[in-house]
């Protein structure tokens, strides 16, 4: 039990980390923080190419799997304490 939770934290961090880096490389849609630091600009010379589709999977991806992460997390503590 201690190995899985070990596991599981560990693939916490990773993921979180991982998260936070491809939501930071996503172009700005315009309207929020991305306009004051000067994202507004390149997002009409920019276009929704393979890359960017590509960055939508795995961040989609990346982010159910940081899900499953602390639901299994947030179970094994619930059931450790029984």
């Amino acid at each position: 039990m201690q190995i899985l939770e070990f596991v599981l934290q560990v693939l916490l961090g990773v993921t979180s980390l991982l998260l936070t880096l491809l939501i930071l490389l996503h172009k700005g849609r315009g309207g929020g923080l991305s306009d004051m630091f000067g994202g507004g600009m390149s997002s009409a010379m920019g276009s929704s190419g393979l890359a960017e589709r590509n960055l939508n999977r795995f961040t989609v991806v990346l982010a159910l799997t940081w899900f499953v992460t602390i639901v299994g997390l947030g179970l094994l503590t619930k059931f450790a304490e029984l």
